[in-house]
């Protein structure tokens, strides 16, 4: 029986620089990325402000939205 293949996991970089640090904005963030990997992709932020980076950590979503 034949191993599966793996296909290599395509990163795509997002620009955040100016994206208001609020639930409403990492909420649109996380479903981009469950988007991106429902497509075998992976968003990782970019430019994130220090108050969008500390609101991903306080809700939990550090790992899944990786800067």
């Amino acid at each position: 029986m034949p191993t599966p293949q793996r296909s290599a996991t395509t990163v795509v970089f997002y620009d955040v620089r100016g994206v208001k640090a609020d639930a409403r904005s990492v909420d649109a963030l996380a479903r981009l990325q469950l988007a991106a990997c429902r497509c075998q992709c992976q968003v990782r932020l970019r430019g994130a402000s220090k108050e969008l980076r500390e609101l991903v950590a306080f809700m939990g979503l550090s790992e899944v939205l990786p800067v």
